[in-house]
């Protein structure tokens, strides 16, 4: 496939969402070959129209950060998608280059937590090039099952790639069924597909509820995946304001560690 500009990519964005690899494309995204593209067309208008709302973390003229509810997609040829719900959910920006809020990286479809978007042309570029030169920091939470070591680091290819995650055990306590459950915050160092997921399942530390990664005998059925996305620190690509914006653990989290 030869080099690119936007131009292809502008057209298909007119009908819907376009990735490129797993991230939401702009207008400035070059393609060149090999890349894995997706293009999600919006249904009918004759379907009734989504209502999703959803809690917004921080907001300015430029970008948003909100909590990405459990069991939905952030984009994705599917009707209800976080994607989709952003305009609903976010003041239009004021600025010449405004468009339609698009996410700024993806959480899988069971990780709840701060998601950043871009409500700019300008910012959603920004965006992407600060997340694919690791100047965003994403820190997670999640409850493994086992015991396992204080701190470490975690370092393996996933898809032939290089992925390195950092995690540091916060809390633990006592299970009956599963013997020791730990609540541990997790940094992934690069960001491949189901990383965190992956490499906790890999030392055989499978975080709860992981019905995709999880060991046979250790997997909880009905209470979703115990991962969430707990802060995005970030330099603001327009403001220069250090950004630190935190999205609190859900309560089925401090059901288990009451003090977290």
């Amino acid at each position: 496939m030869r080099a690119a500009t936007g131009s292809a990519i502008k057209k298909a964005i007119k009908k819907g969402y376009v990735t490129v690899d797993g991230v939401i494309a702009t207008t400035a995204t070059l393609l060149h070959g090999g890349e894995r593209l997706f293009l999600s067309i919006p249904e009918e208008s004759h379907h009734k129209k989504l209502i999703l709302p959803l809690k917004v973390l921080y907001e300015d003229q430029y970008l948003a950060v909100i909590h990405k509810p459990a069991g939905i997609l952030v984009s994705g040829n599917r009707y209800k998608t976080v994607a989709n719900a952003l305009s609903q959910n976010l003041q239009p920006s004021e600025l010449p280059d405004a468009t339609p809020p698009q996410p700024a990286h993806r959480l899988d479809y069971p990780t709840t937590g701060a998601l950043i978007a871009g409500k700019t042309s300008s910012a959603i570029r920004a965006l992407n090039k600060m997340f694919e030169q690791g100047q965003i920091q994403k820190t997670y939470y999640a409850v493994a099952i086992g015991s396992m070591a204080a701190a470490g680091e975690i370092s393996t290819t996933i898809d032939d790639k290089p992925a390195h995650s950092r995690y540091e055990v916060l809390r633990s306590v006592d299970s009956k069924r599963f013997e020791q459950l730990n609540l541990v915050q997790l940094q992934p160092l690069t960001g491949r597909r189901h990383q965190l997921r992956i490499h906790l399942s890999s030392i055989g530390l499978p975080i709860l509820g992981d019905r995709e990664y999880g060991i046979n005998g250790l997997i909880l059925h009905g209470k979703g995946l115990y991962l969430h996305a707990h802060s995005v620190s970030f330099t603001h690509p327009f403001t220069e304001v250090q950004m630190h914006i935190i999205d609190e653990l859900p309560e089925r989290f401090r059901k288990i560690f009451p003090e977290s």
